[in-house]
């Protein structure tokens, strides 16, 4: 599986990259921008993100607008709804009104409240399938 791990915060960004480290081969970006540019290189390459970890709240690009991006480019690239990378926004908030605008607005795959459960994590990419 290849993740990209788009976080501001240090120690959340290694956290997540030690959860992961078993099963995905990760690049790691500190700010909305960084982590668009990121994987619009990957999907020109070809080689686009299975899954998309995303802050919410960042410099730069927050996450929805980082969100509304990804899929733009998804779009533009002629990605199917199959071969979209599953997006899961993270974010210390719990907001009602977050998660709707990550959900359907942005059409995030899924969405996680901070601090992240590796169980919790694990058992959503079981259920994308991107783990067994």
């Amino acid at each position: 599986m290849k993740c990209l791990i788009v976080e501001d915060n240090d120690f959340s960004r290694e956290t997540l990259s030690l959860f992961l480290a078993p099963h995905a081969e990760m690049e790691l970006a500190t700010d909305g921008q960084e982590g668009v540019e990121l994987f619009e290189t990957a999907l020109a390459g070809g080689q686009g993100f299975d899954l998309v970890l995303l802050d919410v709240v960042m410099p730069k690009l927050d996450g929805q607008q980082a969100l509304r991006r990804m899929r733009q480019a998804e779009r533009e690239k002629g990605v199917s709804a199959q071969q979209k990378a599953v997006i899961i926004m993270t974010t210390a908030l719990t907001s009602a009104e977050q998660m709707e605008q990550a959900l359907w607005d942005g059409d995030c795959t899924d969405y996680l409240v901070k601090p992240i459960v590796r169980a919790d994590l694990l058992a959503l990419l079981r259920r994308y399938r991107l783990i067994n």
